[in-house]
């Protein structure tokens, strides 16, 4: 029998994504070519490959799977995410976007070559999830996870400055927080190495830098779920803030460096 699956308050966190479907769109750093071209060499994925991808967002990461000719179903719980994705996907036939929650759709067992989840899969219940994943693959298959990370780089001493601006306006910010070495970040491998479905097949880092103004670097803000669900006086504040330091101090103009990590398992 499946685990039962029990909804956290970091889980609906993640529904907030979907207030802001067109900005996170618009916003949001797209990831690196290399990613897809090392999933590829490493699974056999080739065109006709079925592809699940799991919450998918506004099809960031699916148009990219459906551009090298893979049959792609992908699952978002969020009505305008998946209606954004639909859009971003239209050109492609063999690419489907579904609205439901992952947890609850009905899973086609053994269907698929290849399942995807990309800086989503922290946010799904780790009761099933990893049951799920493996039912919805045929063997051999495999599950390729991917999160992103903000690492230390870039305009360094601005992500160090904009700290007062957290611990000011957002009370739950610890103090002295600084941001990791991309070499220091250790993989989320969410239990792959041990679990009886998988074997532990591979892991990747991409770095890349995102050059950012004042307004870009506010609206990829604007998509963090934390910040949406700051109240409103604190987020004025923090993204007022936020402003006058990136005018005042950075001309306006800075970077941003991103670590993506990719964990691959082959279903046993």
């Amino acid at each position: 029998m499946a685990p039962q699956r029990v909804l956290t308050a970091e889980m609906r966190l993640n529904e907030t994504f979907d207030t802001v479907a067109e900005l996170y769109d618009r916003a949001r750093p797209r990831y690196p070519a290399a990613l897809f071209e090392d999933l590829a060499a490493l699974t056999g994925a080739a065109p006709g490959t079925r592809v699940l991808e799991i919450a998918p967002g506004t099809g960031i990461a699916t148009v990219e799977l459906a551009r090298r000719g893979f049959r792609v179903t992908a699952v978002e719980m969020g009505e305008h995410l998946a209606a954004v994705a639909r859009r971003n996907v239209q050109a492609f036939s063999d690419a489907t976007v579904e609205v439901s929650r992952f947890e609850d759709w009905p899973i086609p067992s053994g269907e698929f070559d290849l399942v995807c989840c990309a800086t989503a899969f922290s946010w799904l219940d780790p009761g099933t999830r990893m049951h799920r994943c493996a039912a919805a693959l045929r063997p051999g298959g495999h599950l390729a996870i991917w999160d992103t990370h903000h690492v230390a780089g870039g305009t360094g001493q601005f992500f160090v400055d904009v700290q007062s601006c957290y611990e000011h306006w957002d009370p739950a910010t610890e103090p002295g927080i600084r941001l990791e070495r991309a070499e220091d970040v250790v993989p989320r491998t969410y239990g792959l190495e041990s679990h009886p479905s998988f074997d532990l097949v591979a892991i990747r880092d991409y770095q890349f830098d995102v050059r950012y103004t004042t307004a870009s670097y506010l609206d990829v803000l604007h998509t963090y779920s934390g910040h949406i669900a700051l109240p409103a006086a604190s987020a004025e504040g923090l993204y007022d803030c936020i402003r006058s330091l990136l005018d005042g101090r950075y001309g306006g103009k800075i970077e941003k460096r991103y670590l993506v990590q990719l964990v691959l398992a082959r279903r046993r």
